[in-house]
């Protein structure tokens, strides 16, 4: 009976100190406004626990190439806790046939450490100067992508849309208000099955031009929506269909290929 107890012990403690295979996600999305195709994003995400690790990559195609040269790349680390993630370290790099910025930024229990930007935003008189409170529990936009459950029941219950995710890139501090709007079923490859359809709203907070047009236009604009698949494993939700209504057209990024498998790996996505 001993033996049968420190067999059983033994089992019930391996168990326990086993560590479960890190998943990662991998989605490919198509960009298009106002039905025109302008190219493609990758998004890939590992899941180790309550860590996350993202990469992603946007790369503009045909004319939007030609006449932009628009591309970027971005990383962000972190851990899921509570209802939100709360990020580590944030990075992007963004290219045009102009020029180049990239921003760093470290975070800690979800407040901004230290933020760098080469080369720095140019001040102008009607930019909203960040203050410190604006940098206190946020996320960074790569992680904003990651939507733990709210509800402690179903993925797709309403519970999960009402949310809103308090986001700073570096410069900018706004809030992305997401509202239910209803369940639909998609069919991917890669992805069969219910999404959680959210309306969202765009609310500026700071470090944004408070004069410019596009500015008013994205406040007053009720054009916009996220359809979030359940990842029941990890109790998140992440968009296979962002919609947003802009001041040319509508902006459209949809999942084209979607993949959950425990590869851990992740291929570093540069700009080159």
């Amino acid at each position: 009976m001993r033996l049968i107890a420190s067999a059983l012990i033994a089992t019930i403690l391996a168990a326990a100190g086993a560590r479960a295979e890190a998943q990662t996600l991998k989605v490919n999305y198509d960009i298009s406004l106002a039905g025109l195709a302008l190219g493609t994003a990758d998004l890939s995400s590992t899941f180790d626990g309550p860590k996350y690790k993202m990469q992603a990559a946007v790369k503009l195609s045909g004319l939007a190439k030609m006449l932009t040269g628009g591309k970027g790349a971005a990383t962000a680390s972190g851990a899921i806790s509570g209802a939100k993630p709360q990020p580590a370290a944030f990075a992007v790099t963004s290219r045009s046939s102009s020029d180049q910025r990239t921003v760093r930024m470290g975070l800690t229990a979800g407040d901004v450490a230290a933020v760098e930007i080469t080369p720095p935003i140019d001040e102008k008189a009607d930019r909203v100067p960040v203050k410190d409170g604006d940098k206190k529990g946020v996320v960074d936009p790569v992680s904003a992508l990651l939507m733990p459950a709210v509800s402690a029941g179903n993925l797709m219950d309403s519970a999960n849309c009402n949310r809103t995710i308090p986001i700073f890139d570096g410069a900018a501090r706004f809030d992305v208000v997401l509202s239910y709007d209803a369940v639909k079923t998609v069919d991917k490859p890669g992805y069969k099955g219910p999404v959680l359809v959210c309306k969202a709203r765009y609310v500026p907070i700071s470090g944004h031009r408070a004069l410019r047009p596009s500015t008013k236009f994205m406040e007053e604009n009720k054009d916009m929506s996220v359809w979030l698949v359940p990842l029941e494993a990890h109790r998140i939700l992440v968009p296979v269909r962002i919609s947003v209504r802009t001041m040319v057209g509508t902006s459209v990024v949809e999942a084209s290929r979607w993949s959950l498998g425990g590869d851990a790996k992740i291929i570093p996505i540069t700009l080159d």
